[in-house]
């Protein structure tokens, strides 16, 4: 299985993804989520570096050739949408088949959203979780916060808390935004009592729940009868893995469960999103970003 000490750093990745974030920004602006921003509007705000890609009409000159490298003006609409992450660490994610875990995955993920958001002006905030919280941060804007964001990303607590407090950190999420915020949730959604606060939370913000899989959720493989530990509980079975009946029972229960989620995702106004170990994480993104929004 993948492991969590072969990941690479985040940080020094952060070069790569930028580039990987680009499309992904303008898909913020000219998607799915675009009615979350009104436009750029008259009231200025403030400045930030010159990314590439920037439309040059939009460089404040003074502030330019004061400081010696290039920055544009900010607007208020141009930060009316406003990012919000939560994302699982619980040691249920850090398992994987592949090259790498549902967690690396989601780190990706996070990355690339905090990313563009970064290039689009918006303030970004976060909370980490695994059997308690370990980080948290609301909205803010800049560079700083992006690193900081990427960091805690890369840093996961020494020892890990058994079980994941999910339904916590949505609960906390909805207490650190003052205002309708875009939330990815990226969890493989393993615990319980998170539906309450999920659905809580989409009342009053627009959130795209992301279902981390892996292959072994689908298919064990055949390996005769071994134990397995429940890495949230601690309870050890032995399973029958080579058991046809016992394998199709072990699909049944996975499509049984994201059917569900899935259900109460559209039911209550969440965007379901399933994110595979072995997905492209950037297409699945963009996809995110161009596809119907689910009703309200």
């Amino acid at each position: 299985m993948a492991g969590i000490a072969d990941r690479e750093s985040l940080v020094k990745k952060a070069s790569y993804l930028r580039i990987a974030a680009r499309d992904l920004s303008e898909g913020m602006k000219s998607g799915n989520f675009r009615s979350l921003y009104r436009g750029q509007g008259i009231e200025f705000s403030g400045v930030r570096d010159y990314i590439r890609g920037d439309d040059i009409r939009s460089i404040d000159w003074n502030v330019t050739a004061r400081m010696g490298r290039p920055y544009v003006k900010i607007f208020e609409e141009e930060r009316e949408l406003q990012i919000f992450i939560v994302v699982d660490s619980s040691l249920s994610m850090q398992l994987g088949t592949g090259n790498r875990t549902k967690y690396d995955t989601a780190a990706e993920a996070a990355a690339l959203v905090t990313i563009a958001a970064e290039m689009n002006g918006c303030p970004v905030g976060a909370v980490f979780f695994d059997g308690a919280i370990h980080f948290s941060c609301a909205p803010q804007l800049g560079r700083e916060q992006t690193m900081l964001i990427l960091t805690r990303l890369d840093k996961l607590p020494e020892k890990s808390q058994t079980g994941s407090v999910l339904g916590n950190a949505l609960t906390g999420a909805g207490k650190l935004l003052k205002k309708r915020s875009l939330v990815f949730v990226l969890s493989d959604f393993r615990n319980g009592e998170w539906e309450k606060p999920l659905i809580s939370l989409a009342h009053k913000n627009d959130v795209v729940a992301m279902r981390l899989m892996d292959k072994f959720d689908e298919k064990l493989p055949s390996i005769g009868t071994v134990p397995f530990e429940d890495t949230e509980s601690n309870l050890t079975m032995l399973l029958p893995t080579s058991s046809e009946k016992f394998k199709k029972e072990w699909r049944i229960q996975n499509e049984s469960r994201t059917k569900l989620w899935r259900e109460l995702c559209v039911k209550h106004g969440v965007m379901p999103v399933t994110l595979n170990t072995t997905d492209e994480v950037l297409q699945v993104l963009s996809s995110v970003f161009n596809q119907k929004a689910t009703a309200k």
